[in-house]
Order: structure tokens, then sequence, then C-alpha cells
């Protein structure tokens, strides 16, 4: 299915997931309202009308697809296992349900029965699983078979079209059935345009890697005059990583090779989290600013803040800032610990490093002396989430170009290395690694939960470099 067409299905689910959750909590509410005072052999007392809860379903009819979304009930093979789809469902519906049971006690709403939020949970279940098997038999129906099953002509080579078409039968494509299969090369484009007359196809499926591209774009032009789809499959080089995506550059289409995260609203909202984060924290730490500064400066000569070239997106230099944590003279002092290095690769780590100062070991160990860092997500240069900023130098010394792949986004505070207890982290080809795996696994969940395993880390001081 082509990913357009997916993401339109899924904002339908969505939608109508949204509508069953809001249903399944006004049922739940009138489930109990209509309870007997001796129900099951308790007494129950009467409780309030809906009228008096139905703000809550501001909460449950956006937040319900967002939680089924997270827990990937979205991105599931529709013809995947029932015991996948219940198991998705229930952690879903236990999760909604906690939040309902927090918001009753944060607002203290204890006029609203603790049953409501439970028949709530189950009922919204039942809902959703039976929506489930009504799809599975109206998509097996005549008329599911005969409306949306999509009849395509697969066009290129004999090792192309064999290739597809094993593609469509390893991700269990339903809804297409391949009716012919054309070598270009070998064939008229007269063949394909009788093709398109007794097969009756809807589609045609060009792979184009090892067809001639004059062939291909007398395909297109073809299939424009027969009114049918072309979709030009675009894998002519063969990539590792990249993803793909189709765009347009002032009316020329153009394909997109990208590996990092692509813009889209989800990254919006890490940038709003990130002003707004940046902003309250700094306000909130202003107190700790100010006993670090004066610390500092009564312990130790030298500037309250450590300032160094670190680099940022795509590797441009900026200034960051720390609290000074070491002894002035401590980038002097450098090459003369070159030999006590711990960490692998261009990066330099000392577990007891003594240029540190008393002051610096405390405001180290609870990650203090990255607190002015703050700032430079204020102004744009870093992100509360992302790989740490390393060094020039050391991102100069770098002995594997794919090493530079971390740069492809705005450096952070905290990263999962910083949550994946960075002292056990020797191998900086270790630490790459995960820098990479949250690159390619971005989203906006992944940060928030990233910021939430970081407060422990640094509470506990056991992030400590």
């Amino acid at each position: 299915m082509l990913r357009r067409d997916q993401q339109l299905r899924t904002q339908i689910y969505m939608m109508l997931d949204a509508v069953l959750f809001g249903l399944a909590f006004w049922l739940a509410h009138v489930c109990r309202s209509t309870w007997p005072e001796d129900f099951l052999w308790m007494h129950w007392f009467p409780i309030d009308p809906f009228e008096k809860f139905k703000w809550l379903l501001l909460l449950i009819i956006p937040g319900s697809p967002l939680v089924l979304e997270a827990q990937g009930y979205y991105a599931r093979p529709f013809a995947c296992p029932r015991s996948t789809t219940a198991w998705i469902l229930f952690k879903s519906c236990v999760l909604i349900t906690m939040g309902v049971i927090l918001v009753m006690f944060f607002f203290k709403m204890f006029s609203l029965a603790r049953a409501v939020p439970i028949l709530f949970g189950f009922i919204g279940f039942v809902a959703l699983y039976a929506k489930e098997e009504l799809l599975r038999l109206g998509f097996k129906s005549q008329f599911a078979r005969t409306q949306m099953k999509k009849r395509v002509i697969l066009v290129g080579t004999r090792a192309d079209t064999v290739r597809m078409g094993q593609d469509l039968k390893e991700k269990g494509v339903d809804n297409m059935e391949v009716v012919a299969e054309l070598d270009l090369n070998e064939s008229t484009i007269g063949q394909l345009v009788k093709l398109l007359h007794e097969r009756s196809a809807n589609s045609v499926i060009l792979n184009a890697k090892h067809t001639y591209f004059g062939q291909v774009e007398k395909a297109i032009q073809t299939c424009e005059l027969e009114g049918v789809e072309a979709w030009l499959v675009a894998d002519f080089f063969q990539t590792q990583i990249s993803r793909t995506s189709f765009d347009d550059l002032y009316g020329r289409p153009v394909l997109v090779f990208r590996t990092a995260p692509e813009a889209s609203w989800q990254g919006i909202i890490k940038q709003v989290i990130d002003v707004v984060g940046a902003f309250v924290l700094t306000v909130l730490a202003s107190p700790v600013f100010v006993i670090a500064a004066v610390a500092i400066r009564w312990t130790s000569p030298g500037p309250i803040l450590f300032r160094q070239q670190r680099c940022g997106l795509n590797g441009q230099p900026f200034t960051m800032l720390k609290f000074r944590s070491m002894n002035s003279d401590a980038e002097q002092r450098k090459h003369e610990l070159a030999a006590l290095n711990e960490m692998g690769g261009p990066v330099f780590k000392i577990t007891n490093d003594p240029r540190i100062t008393p002051v610096g070991r405390i405001l180290r160990k609870f990650s203090i002396d990255e607190f002015p860092q703050l700032f430079n997500v204020l102004r744009g240069e870093m992100s509360l989430v992302g790989p740490r900023p390393l060094p020039v130098d050391e991102v100069e010394r770098f002995d594997d170009p794919a090493h530079r792949r971390r740069l492809s986004v705005k450096p952070g505070l905290t990263c999962l290395w910083q949550v994946s207890g960075r002292n056990n982290v020797k191998d900086f080809s270790e630490w790459v690694r995960l820098d990479l795996e949250y690159i390619d696994n971005w989203s906006l969940w992944l940060d928030l939960k990233i910021l939430w395993r970081t407060i422990p880390v640094v509470l506990a001081g056991t992030g400590a470099k």
C-alpha cells in the first residue's frame, strides 16, 4: 500500500477510535449510574450526572488515539495475529484508564465513582476489538475484494518483476492482484497498451532499475493517456540507511535520500518543547546557578563559565557553555594526561581526572556543570535531547566517516548514552551506535522517555563523567 493511502486509512481509524473511546466513557457512566444500590452484593452510592464529567472527553477523545499510536497499534500489519492486536489494545486501554484515574485524582473528582474508569477501559477494549473483527469480515467480503483491490501490471526486467512479486507476497499485501508482467527491454509499448485493455488494470508498477529510461518515459506517458496510475519504483541506487521521499523543487519532481528525521509536526513540537522547557528549567534552576557560581568563584581562580568550541548541527561550530569544573589550565595539561585516556577513539575521558576541582567534582556528579547549556538551547544551538556535542578537534580526528552522521541532528543536553550509564560506555564506537540508534528511531515519544529517564540519573548522580 502506498504511504499516502496508509496515512489516510490511519487517520480514518484514529478518528473512529477516538469516537469509540468517547462513547465507551459515556456508556461506562450510564452503566454505573443505573446499577441498583445492592448490585453484586455490595452497597453502591448514587453518582453525579454525566454533564459534570463530560469535559473529560476533551482529554479522552484526542488522547486515546495518541496512546494507541505510541503502542504501535496503527503500525502493525492488518493481517497480524489476533493475539498481537489484543495485547496492544490491552496495554493501551490500561494506560488510558490509568490516565483517567490520575486526572480524577489530580482534580479531586471523588464524585465520579471509581468503577467508571474501570468500566471505561473494559468497554473501550471490547469496542475496539469488535471493530477489528468487523473490519476483518468486511475486507473478506466480495464487495471489498471488488472495490478495494487494485489490478496491477508489473513492468521491468524479468528479475525486477519477480523480485517485486515476491516482495508483495512477503509483505502480505492483500489489496493488490498482479494481473500481468512485462519486460520493457524485450517488448513494445503497444504490448503494454494491449495488456491494459485486456486485463482492465488500474495501476502499473514500473521497475526502472534495469530498464532503459526512454522506455520508462514512454510507459508513463502511455499510462497518462489511458488514465491509469503509474508507480515508478525509484530504487535505481543502492543505499544502506537512507530513507527516500518524493518532493518538489520549484516545480521539478525530486527524490530525497535522507538519514536524519524529516521535517514534521513532531519536529516542530520538539522545538517548542526545547524553548519552553529550557526557559522553565532556567527559571527553576536559577538558585542553583547562583550557588554554583559563588562556589566556583570562592574555591578556585579563573572564570565561572567554561567556553569551548563544539560541533553542532552538520558540524557547524558553536560556543558551548559549562560551569568550570576544572583548574583554569586544564586545556594546557590535557596532552600530559593523554596516556590515561579511558575512552577508545578520538574522545578524551578520565574517571578520576586530576584537573577537576573539589567543587567541580560535585557539579559533575549531579550534572550541574551542564546547566548553562540551557542557554545554548535557547539560542537554538542545542536541543534538550540529542547526541552530546564533541569538541571540534575530536570530531576532526574521526577515523570512520560514518561517525559524522551523529552530527545530522542538533546536539543535546541528554541522550541515550547519558541514560545508559555513560561511565560504563568506554568504547567510542558503542557511544556512536547509541547516538545513531537514537537518530534512526527518533520520535517525540522517544525524546520524552529519555527526558524522563534523565531525572533519576541526575538526582542519583549515576551519570557523572
